[in-house]
């Protein structure tokens, strides 16, 4: 689903040019439930961007779903993000003014999808994540546990082939931020792809494969049969 070929990034200012990854080959498949892990800095959120198509890489080839899009313009990355990835933030990134239906709904607001329509993947979306109790509520009167789960449900309510998540437990107790790996799981189980950053382990043990960066690199690569 995924193929990346002498994939590099640097980020530059006046002075000085910062190398965020080195020249990645990676292939993940269809299906998979993977895991990014490595120290601070070493290019993990760079590589889910550029995967993510919210930016391009300065060389190197990036496919997806067997067409080459690390050269598209902006325009074409987010045609392309819209129809097939949704993304998952440590910051939940809600809207306050809006009610949790109106978070989740406002994922499909582009995809030219009618009211009727709408409003059924957003009731199936708050079922799915369990916060359908609270579709009313504005985001400051959930928890964080709460708010993460609307995050998730916005993310999944255009019911995407990827989901790319940076740090999705980042911001929550052990308790929640199990319950959101348990959401990710059973996503992956109905058979979507889920490419996952994270600093914690445990976390990473629910993923099928675990990446290891450092310094920009590939630096490890192993496989789990059965994920914990």
């Amino acid at each position: 689903m995924i193929r990346l070929q002498g994939i590099s990034k640097q980020y530059r200012t006046d002075t000085v040019a910062t190398a965020a990854l080195r020249g990645i080959d990676l292939e993940v498949a269809r299906g998979e439930f993977t895991a990014i892990m490595g120290p601070s800095g070493c290019g993990k959120s760079t590589l889910l961007n550029l995967i993510g198509l919210l930016d391009a890489p300065d060389a190197g080839r990036l496919w997806l779903d067997d067409q080459e899009v690390g050269s598209l313009d902006e325009s074409g990355r987010a045609a392309l993000r819209k129809r097939h990835i949704g993304f998952i933030f440590q910051s939940f990134n809600l809207i306050e003014e809006l009610t949790v239906a109106e978070n989740i709904e406002l994922a499909l607001r582009y995809h030219g999808i009618a009211a009727a329509e709408r409003r059924a993947r957003v009731a199936e979306a708050m079922d799915q994540v369990g916060i359908a109790h609270r579709a009313g509520h504005r985001p400051s009167q959930l928890s964080g546990g709460q708010q993460q789960r609307v995050a998730v449900g916005r993310a999944v309510v255009a019911r995407p082939a990827l989901i790319l998540a940076d740090e999705p437990t980042g911001n929550l107790d052990s308790v929640n931020g199990e319950e959101v790996m348990r959401m990710l799981r059973a996503l992956n189980e109905a058979g979507t792809t889920v490419l996952m950053v994270t600093h914690t382990p445990a976390h990473a043990d629910h993923a099928r494969r675990v990446i290891q960066l450092i310094d920009g690199q590939v630096v490890g690569d192993r496989r789990s049969a059965v994920a914990a």
